[in-house]
């Protein structure tokens, strides 16, 4: 049996199956529904096949539009909008029964020196100091509602330390932000086209529950409705995803059954190497 790393490259190695038209396909681990994270990933698998390997990523925008069904393949339509001297556009539209389930816009730019800062990383926890997703199970989660016990025990290719877990076993009602640090539990290809997707697809792993920290509920909320509705990111530096980064999130506010959160991604050596940006559906759902 593949272990997850594996599953993870197999779903992003998308299938050509004409100029600019691609098919992927989703794990079948008894989800309702694909996960975000992933249809983000392979919408820009799709997108970089269409581009020259010189230019890389450096940003995406995409909106969720329905629910994807993790039993059929997805298909993936790139749109050459644009190649210029040194930039790259590119439009990619996910079908499924005949639908668009996902929409996604992505730049790419050859590298270039210039003028270069960032925010520091904020001080944290090491992550070999906190518990390991094992051990987290092991001493937590076996008394938590069934639906968190089947999250956290379910074999996945990225592994999250928390540097708090008062959110994740408590209602109390805390500031709308987390530190995070997260790694592949397992070695990747040396092509930083797949590191960029393996990010891709990591970015939108806790993002949403940021956002229900300040109201003292979370994601497997049963009067919640919980979806992402859209994603931005941007790409600043080459990374490693066999190695640790801090996923530092922070929701500035909620309103309209909406919520939004910001994160900042940083290398194990304090450089901030994406960021991310994120609306989401939070609906309270009505009585019966």
């Amino acid at each position: 049996m593949p272990n997850a790393v594996d599953t993870l490259l197999q779903i992003l190695d998308l299938e050509k199956l004409e100029e600019n038209l691609y098919r992927g396909t989703s794990p079948q681990v008894g989800w309702q529904r694909v996960f975000g994270g992933q249809v983000i990933g392979q919408a820009l698998v799709a997108a970089q096949r269409t581009v020259d390997p010189k230019r890389r990523v450096h940003s995406l925008h995409g909106y969720f539009m329905r629910p994807g069904d993790p039993l059929t393949p997805i298909i993936y339509e790139v749109k050459r909008i644009h190649d210029g001297g040194s930039f790259a556009t590119r439009l990619i539209v996910a079908v499924q029964h005949g639908k668009a389930i996902f929409s996604m816009s992505a730049s790419f730019h050859i590298r270039e020196d210039g003028l270069e800062h960032f925010i520091k990383m904020p001080d944290v926890v090491p992550p070999e100091d906190l518990p390991s997703e094992k051990e987290l199970v092991e001493k937590y989660v076996k008394n938590a509602p069934e639906n968190v016990r089947r999250y956290w025990q379910r074999e996945r290719p990225i592994e999250l330390r928390p540097t708090d877990l008062t959110h994740y076993f408590s209602d109390k009602k805390l500031d709308p932000a987390q530190n995070i640090w997260f790694r592949a539990t397992g070695p990747l290809p040396d092509d930083p086209a797949i590191h960029e997707s393996a990010l891709a697809y990591a970015s939108d792993m806790t993002l949403l529950d940021t956002s229900l920290f300040a109201h003292g509920r979370a994601v497997f909320d049963p009067e919640l409705q919980v979806a992402s509705l859209d994603h931005a990111m941007w790409f600043h530096r080459d990374f490693d995803m066999a190695d640790w980064h801090l996923y530092t999130q922070d929701s500035p506010s909620s309103s309209g059954a909406r919520g939004f959160t910001r994160g900042s991604i940083y290398s194990r050596d304090g450089k901030l190497i994406a960021s991310t940006a994120q609306e989401g559906l939070i609906r309270l759902r009505k009585k019966k």
